[in-house]
């Protein structure tokens, strides 16, 4: 029983140490690739995307005090990590509000109007050249900006991603060097050396005690 166990243990060292290497290694790749694939895209952060300046525009465009801004500053920046592009990410979708005074896609009328206001009754569309209402571009920005910002959140989800199979790997590999360090100091051995003494221990009398007649 006791090689079984300390065959056990190493066998258990070197799954654990081994999936704790692959975790890291995974985790380390796909935060590179997340970032290399950010930076193959030469994507810098505008003027305008810092809290106090995003505040500003925000308040002249009318946007209502309700709507989350951002708060991380990336102005001048390159977006080369997925931190940095779920920023630029929320900094994009304050810009579409405001293109659109404050109204997301579901809000705005699906056509266009000559008087700019848009409405969802196609007989009052302004049409185009072959008789059909015109939608309303508004929405195109809108989808063009969830598009680009789903993109970059997505980013964001891989690079934590990796970065979790990172912290998973370190655990893993922790925790086969224990049991490994377990297994060679004869952990089982020791186990059944101090079971075998309670054992014995509680079949002695306790002290002052008088033995039992026997027979």
């Amino acid at each position: 029983m006791r090689k079984v166990l300390e065959f056990g243990g190493f066998i258990a060292a070197i799954v654990l140490i081994c999936f704790g290497v692959a975790s890291i290694v995974m985790g380390v790749n796909g935060r590179s690739t997340v970032q290399n694939t950010l930076t193959q895209e030469q994507i810098v952060g505008t003027p305008d995307m810092t809290p106090a300046a995003i505040k500003a525009e925000a308040k002249q465009a009318g946007l209502p005090s309700s709507i989350s801004l951002p708060t991380v500053a990336v102005a001048g920046k390159p977006i080369d990590s997925g931190e940095r592009a779920r920023a630029f990410a929320s900094y994009m979708r304050i810009h579409a509000l405001e293109a659109t005074g404050g109204l997301t896609y579901a809000q705005m009328p699906r056509y266009a109007t000559t008087d700019g206001k848009g409405t969802n009754d196609p007989n009052l569309a302004a049409k185009g050249d072959n008789g059909q209402p015109l939608d309303n571009p508004l929405r195109q920005v809108w989808v063009t900006e969830t598009a680009l910002s789903t993109a970059l959140n997505t980013s964001y989800m891989a690079d934590r991603l990796s970065l979790f199979g990172i912290v998973v790997g370190i655990a893993l590999l922790l925790s086969g060097i224990g049991f490994g360090v377990l297994a060679l100091g004869g952990a089982p051995r020791n186990r059944e050396s101090a079971l075998g003494f309670l054992a014995h221990h509680e079949a002695r009398p306790a002290a002052g005690t008088p033995a039992l007649p026997t027979a």
